[in-house]
């Protein structure tokens, strides 16, 4: 926020942000016993994604930011995963997490991306 270091312009780093954003949005209508469960799993493995990728950005070594970005990924694939059991318990219907859908497949694909060039 406050450094203005060239990762914060990346493509994935801007749509990885947009899922934080959109998690916390479509979690807070979630029922209350929910708060502790899917609600809190939702929003740590988003922001987890976002973290991830802004500490192996920092990385000086080749191998040390390919692991941060397969942890980001694969936070990434435990969000897709909550929000696929949140909709089926009836939490969330798919127009109410399409955009957020469109964030995942999005930041997947950019840090394939990165993974595969790092």
């Amino acid at each position: 926020m406050f450094l203005q270091l060239s990762h914060t312009k990346l493509d994935v780093y801007i749509s990885s942000r947009a899922v934080v954003l959109n998690s916390y949005t479509v979690t807070k209508n979630f029922p209350t016993y929910e708060k502790f469960g899917l609600v809190s799993q939702i929003r740590r493995a988003a922001l987890s994604i976002h973290l991830n990728l802004a500490e192996g950005c920092a990385m000086k070594t080749k191998a040390s930011r390919k692991r941060y970005y397969e942890i980001s990924r694969a936070s990434l694939i435990e969000l897709d995963t909550a929000i696929g059991v949140s909709n089926d318990l009836g939490y969330v219907k798919m127009e109410e997490i399409s955009s957020l859908g469109e964030n995942i497949i999005l930041t997947f694909k950019l840090l394939t991306g990165m993974i595969n060039k790092t």
